[in-house]
Parts: structure tokens; C-alpha cells; sequence
């Protein structure tokens, strides 16, 4: 099958990608990013503007579609912009995949999305997922991790307080508040696309620890 991968580059995205990758089942992963990716021959990588998408059967006409965008107020800089990539970005690319037909999309949303939530990263996850609920996809899988853990680029020194606060804890926690390991979200993301389940599904925290 062929999957469109949103965010490969990003902690879960890359994960994705490498699993993508060496799966069999698959035979091509597109990925519009904004640099250049190392070649694979089952890679498409071609370099888009996001606030400008192109509009063209070679990127979207593909048969599920996994979203892996996210940032942080902090790397954002403002809510606008913080909005813009964890909410615009991605339903604008569900629409896209939509129109050509694609019936599948999975989703990297966040434990507590809730669309009338008091705090705006919640807010904006939940308002996300009403969303593509209303495209009315034949799958839509909702995956909501808990903190995240792996290997990143920039450590967020916030989020490696936590993480080190829960692991502590981890023996009294339940399921449900555990971290939640990258590998694991990719891996649940990549088995919803490739056996998809008809009309909505959510994948809770307490299934990726």
C-alpha cells in the first residue's frame, strides 16, 4: 500500500518513516517536508510550502494518510502559529487527501484533547479532531499519547522533568499516565493505516505505554 506520512521528520514521524520503511506491506511513503530527506527508493519526499500546498494526485492520491504534526508554545512562539501547525496543517492535508479519494487517516493527537477544554493545547487537539471526524473518513484513528518519550534533536527541559517524574512513579501509575514511548505511538499508527477499522477509533495512553 501506499501511505502519506505528515511531520516524518518529528520525534513520532521518524519513527514512522523507519518502520514504514522496512515493512513489506508498504510500497511507497510520500512526504512532503520543507528539507530534504535522505534518498530511499521507496521514498517521496518532495520539499512543499505548507501555507501553499500543492494540489496534485502524486502527493494525495494515496490509501491512508498519517499525521504526525505537532509543536509547542514555546517552539511556536505565539498561539496563532501554534494553531496554525498543530490544527491548519493538518486538517488542510486531510481535506487535500480526502478530495482524491484517500479513505484512511490516523492521527498523532494528545491525551485530554477535548474541544471545549479550558487550555488551549487541549482545545486546539480536540477542535482537530472534530474536524476530521466531520470529513467523514471510511477510518479515522485518534491516537492520544501521554508525555512522549525518545530521542530528540532539542530537548525540551520541561518535558525531561517529566518524563524523569513519571518514570519514578511509574510503579504506582496507572496505565493510563505512563509515558508514552515514540516507537510505540509509530507502531499504532502504522497498524491502524494498514488494517483499518471502518468509522472512528480512539487509541488511548494506556495502550502505548
Amino acid at each position: 500500500m501506499k501511505i502519506l506520512l505528515i511531520g516524518a521528520t518529528g520525534l513520532v514521524g521518524s519513527h514512522v518513516l523507519e518502520q514504514a520503511l522496512a515493512d513489506p506491506r508498504i510500497s511507497q511513503i510520500i512526504t512532503p517536508v520543507r528539507h530534504e530527506l535522505p534518498v530511499h527508493p521507496k521514498l517521496f519526499a518532495p520539499i512543499v510550502n505548507f501555507d501553499q500546498l500543492p494540489d496534485e494526485a502524486n502527493i494525495w492520491d494515496v490509501d491512508a494518510v498519517i499525521c504526525t504534526l505537532g509543536s509547542t508554545m514555546k517552539v511556536a512562539g505565539s498561539k496563532a502559529a501554534f494553531r496554525q501547525v498543530d490544527y491548519t496543517y493538518p486538517l488542510e492535508c486531510a481535506k487535500l487527501a480526502k478530495k482524491w479519494g484517500c479513505p484512511t487517516y490516523a492521527l498523532t493527537s494528545a491525551l485530554g484533547a477535548n474541544a471545549n477544554s479550558p487550555f488551549f493545547y487541549s482545545r486546539i487537539k480536540g477542535k482537530l479532531e472534530q474536524s476530521l471526524i466531520a470529513l467523514n473518513f471510511e477510518s479515522l484513528t485518534l491516537v492520544r499519547p501521554n508525555v512522549i518519550s525518545g530521542h530528540r534533536n532539542q530537548e525540551r527541559l520541561g518535558e525531561v522533568v517529566v518524563i524523569r517524574i513519571i518514570s519514578s512513579l511509574s510503579r504506582i501509575l496507572p496505565a493510563s499516565c505512563q509515558i508514552s514511548p515514540a516507537q510505540n505511538i509509530a507502531s499504532a499508527l502504522l497498524n491502524s493505516v494498514i488494517h483499518p477499522e471502518k468509522g472512528g477509533k480512539i487509541i488511548s495512553s494506556k495502550h502505548l505505554a
